[in-house]
């Protein structure tokens, strides 16, 4: 694993090291899950301890935890992931962009099985790294597993969104847990000039990474620089979309057509990204059907409202229907327009500033600010 993400250039020589001390496979849990279609179906060390640590080394997050710890279906099956060991080239890139040196003091949000607090803490020191998990039983067996590792770092249980003042000021700050409203509690326990590396979400577009420098009136400003995707902070999980639950009224939906492909709308990552900025409150879940046909689903679990769009391959227009107060496949395919009208801007011309009162987004310089609907 070291080798190959050394070869792709996503692991440093300055973190290698930390890598070869900490392996990966003693953080992980002696059970862990893997997807079958709809279904979280777990893995048990004691049975197939080759498939559980292929699993451990393989550039892939490892499910770790389901249904907050009480698997919904029988035999320890789950429905919703709710914590997982990152892909070690995303923990790798997320070190280097971090910028910790030793002599900096780090503050961690999202512990998880602990294994990114061990690489900090192989690097830096334990006294200076501190990591907050908001679950107390993740907590307690991560504290136990760095322990036991010999890393006597400050593992708490609690809400990450308030950081942990006790151990502050801190020179970095990284979470493993996305955030839609960044906590400002993050700048104000972060000396002028830190860098706190924030993954930023919206409730349509999960995946932009954003390294903020902090200010010395605790502003914090910064741009997108990568794409990773992690679960919400627990606080800010808002409501997941189903489409069992959320698509009712079938029969009287509206019905139109759009001669507008979806992919280069939904699939691309500059142009989502975008949309996730004016989109509120929007859900894409996308189901596949035989031949290469499927169906895009815009889901705002909130209101009701919802949208599907058929697609058939080698298609030039393609049905839309649409029911609820909102009509969200006009919203996006707006949003994408406006988009497309500002030159396709790339994610990294896109900024974030967050202050005590509010957080505002940003295209290229703060004089051209963009408030998203709703924030």
């Amino acid at each position: 694993m070291i080798c190959e993400l050394t070869e792709a250039g996503d692991l440093t020589p300055d973190w290698r090291d930390s890598f070869e001390a900490a392996a990966r496979h003693r953080f992980i849990p002696d059970t862990v899950w893997v997807e079958d279609a709809d279904r979280l179906v777990p893995v048990d060390r004691a049975d197939d301890e080759a498939a559980w640590l292929e699993l451990c080394y393989a550039n892939k997050a490892v499910i770790t935890q389901v249904d907050d710890g009480v698997p919904s279906l029988p035999g320890r099956v789950g429905r919703e992931i709710t914590s997982s060991a990152s892909r070690p080239d995303v923990v790798a890139g997320m070190l280097a962009a971090l910028g910790a040196e030793p002599g900096m003091n780090v503050l961690e949000i999202g512990t998880g099985t602990g294994w990114n607090a061990a690489l900090l803490a192989e690097r830096l020191g334990s006294d200076s790294v501190t990591s907050v998990e908001v679950d107390p039983a993740v907590a307690d067996r991560a504290r136990r597993v760095l322990w036991d590792a010999g890393y006597k770092l400050t593992v708490a249980a609690g809400d990450g969104a308030s950081g942990y003042p006790e151990s502050g000021p801190f020179d970095r700050v990284i979470a493993t847990v996305a955030a839609d409203r960044v906590p400002h509690a993050w700048a104000e326990q972060t000396r002028p000039g830190g860098r706190v590396l924030v993954p930023w979400t919206t409730d349509f577009h999960n995946g932009a990474l954003v390294a903020f420098t902090v200010a010395s009136d605790a502003t914090m400003r910064g741009r997108i620089m990568g794409n990773v995707a992690f679960m919400r902070l627990r606080a800010q999980r808002g409501k997941r979309a189903s489409l069992d639950r959320d698509v009712k009224e079938v029969a009287g939906a509206r019905r139109s057509f759009t001669q507008t492909h979806p992919y280069p709308v939904l699939g691309e990552y500059d142009a989502s990204l975008a949309i996730g900025l004016r989109v509120p409150r929007c859900k894409l879940i996308v189901t596949h059907h035989d031949g290469g046909a499927y169906t895009v689903w815009l889901v705002d679990p909130w209101s009701g409202s919802w949208a599907a769009l058929d697609v058939e391959p080698g298609a030039e227009k393609f049905p839309v229907r649409q029911s609820g107060e909102r009509d969200l496949w006009q919203e996006v395919e707006d949003a994408y327009r406006w988009w497309d009208g500002l030159d396709r801007p790339t994610s990294d011309r896109w900024g974030l500033t967050v202050t005590p009162e509010a957080q505002h987004v940003w295209l290229d310089t703060e004089e051209h600010r963009i408030d998203r609907p709703g924030s």
